[in-house]
């Protein structure tokens, strides 16, 4: 596992950060595969104490936080706590979720960044490209892996039909999902 501790508003503790490494090695019972962890410290105003830690692990991304008023430790134990739920969680799921063969995609995101409305000079141009693959699920296993992300929407393949879908967060919490026309 690699742990990578930032100290913001705060001077770096080493027994802050063995700690934080202690506390996030209890997760390895859940997942077996490596798993890259960023840990963010940071205190506010002398008083508040907040840890953010994000986890990349086997194809998910994990992140919780905990603010705490009185000490750093207790901060960790409780966004540490958060994540090992998050996990039982994640994990129940899949043993009662039995995933079908089909093919996986690569999918390129582009961001295009538009010209201002005083100055138009007729073509937006490309900013940002990223690649991914885009794995087969079911419905119900990418609403889990957009909520664990913590993300507004996710595109999959659905295992059933092979098709590319879009699942994403409504402005009143449920859930809505697109699926091209044949």
């Amino acid at each position: 596992m690699q742990i990578a501790v930032t100290f913001r508003h705060m001077d770096s503790s080493d027994a802050l950060r063995s700690y934080a490494e202690e506390k996030l090695g209890r997760v390895h019972k859940y997942i077996d595969e490596p798993i890259d962890a960023q840990v963010v410290l940071t205190v506010e105003k002398k008083i508040r104490h907040n840890a953010e830690v994000t986890l990349v692990a086997k194809g998910i991304t994990i992140k919780a936080s905990a603010e705490v008023t009185d000490d750093m430790y207790a901060a960790l134990d409780a966004v540490v706590d958060k994540i090992e739920r998050q996990l039982k969680r994640y994990k129940e799921k899949l043993k009662s979720h039995t995933p079908r063969k089909g093919k996986s995609r690569d999918v390129t995101k582009s961001i295009i960044e538009a010209a201002s409305i005083d100055d138009f000079s007729g073509e937006p141009r490309v900013v940002k490209t990223s690649s991914f693959s885009v794995k087969p699920m079911s419905v119900d296993e990418a609403v889990m892996q957009m909520d664990l992300m913590h993300k507004d929407f996710l595109v999959f393949t659905d295992d059933a039909t092979e098709e590319v879908n879009v699942i994403y967060r409504r402005a009143d919490g449920n859930y809505g999902l697109i699926v091209p026309q044949k």
